[in-house]
């Protein structure tokens, strides 16, 4: 994998850069949909390439080990294959499932006993494990094991925590060197940031995960219930000691304007649940603000979801229309959102790109800010 670094904005730390790996380009920042279990929610392979074109999209570790199972896959010739998606794709490594499991793990310096969410089976994740796991899904970029802390977090947990993820960070990179890839083609791999909301632990993390020499690095353990200043103030720690020459990934954010907010402090790499979640419920992000489709004052309102829709993605509808599929409870109508959302996601970051190549991403991202914070 190679990153270059194309532009700096002079009002903020944001930066317009290129990620090439042997899947194609990445054009940074860039917005990943989430393909959790092989799929994007509600969204066909064909829609995804041609309505919202992303150039990487993601895949989980831990849903894609229970269900195909990594035996599937691997005689498919990995996701990629299986899937029948040529672009780049990132999987993280299940750190994040084993932190919402819960009551249904237990976690060791060896790794983590955890019971499936499907049928209650007992599995184990140990670094090496996750390592072999990734090799076999054949991601283009895959991460380290992690342990996420909830929030919040009791400072000695968080403490002792972030050490044990340094551990199984050297151990992934040991296990890495003795496992070859399997499809003929290389894997990236990036280390995770955590430390939780304290300022030293995110600084001792960032340190530590520069001092790996990766291509890439990765930001855990935020947007878990922690107010979004506080996120940006872990951002800003860690940004400001992570390489400038690598791309730097915040795993799991966010709404629009954490995106842009944290753009702003330099992060490249951006995924979330959030636009496809959010469009099954008729939740709808705009370049206006953000609207629930489902609202009686749509009925009527036969005007475009958006009226800049047609510069990201070709859905002629209207509110009323799509209000109504979703009063019908058609399952067109969260097809419809569901593009909508990421459509506009990938536009956000698309555009955001253009204003640092321009050198006016500062005004233009508070503007959008304002906007995006308006409820229609």
């Amino acid at each position: 994998m190679k990153f270059d670094l194309l532009h700096k904005d002079p009002l903020s730390k944001a930066r317009a850069g290129k990620i090439t790996t042997d899947h194609g380009v990445i054009e940074t920042p860039i917005f990943m949909p989430v393909g959790t279990v092989a799929s994007v929610k509600g969204v066909h392979q064909r829609e995804l390439k041609e309505d919202i074109n992303p150039d990487i999209i993601l895949g989980n570790t831990y849903h894609l080990y229970l269900r195909p199972k990594t035996e599937i896959l691997e005689k498919a010739g990995g996701l990629h294959k299986f899937m029948n998606w040529d672009r780049n794709i990132l999987t993280d490594s299940g750190g994040f499932q084993v932190y919402s499991l819960s009551g249904r793990r237990k976690i060791k310096e060896e790794g983590v006993k955890f019971k499936s969410h499907i049928d209650g089976s007992y599995h184990f994740f140990s670094p090496e494990k996750v390592m072999e796991i990734q090799r076999t899904i054949g991601a283009d970029i895959i991460m380290a094991f992690d342990e996420c802390t909830p929030y919040p977090c009791d400072y000695r947990y968080a403490k002792r925590s972030m050490h044990m993820t340094h551990r199984w960070l050297d151990r992934c990179i040991s296990h890495l060197e003795k496992v070859p890839t399997k499809y003929g083609y290389d894997q990236a791999f990036f280390p995770i940031v955590q430390g939780s909301t304290f300022k030293d632990l995110r600084a001792q993390s960032a340190e530590y995960i520069a001092n790996a020499g990766a291509v890439g690095n990765a930001i855990g353990g935020l947007s878990v219930g922690e107010p979004a200043e506080e996120m940006y103030e872990m951002c800003e720690v860690v940004t400001n000691i992570l390489p400038e020459d690598k791309p730097r990934y915040l795993m799991g954010v966010g709404t629009p304007i954490n995106i842009l907010e944290n753009i702003a402090l330099g992060i490249d790499m951006f995924d979330c649940v959030m636009p496809t979640r959010n469009a099954r419920n008729g939740m709808l992000f705009t370049s206006e603000g953000f609207i629930n489709i489902k609202n009686k004052k749509w009925e009527d309102d036969f005007s475009p979801i958006d009226p800049m829709g047609h510069t990201w993605v070709d859905l002629d509808y209207s509110k009323a229309y799509l209000r109504h599929l979703f009063v019908a409870n058609e399952y067109l109508g969260k097809q419809i959102a569901t593009i909508h959302n990421l459509g506009f996601y990938m536009w956000l970051v698309r555009e955001a790109r253009q204003q640092i190549l321009a050198g006016t991403f500062y005004a233009w991202k508070e503007k959008m800010v304002k906007q995006m914070a308006t409820r229609l």
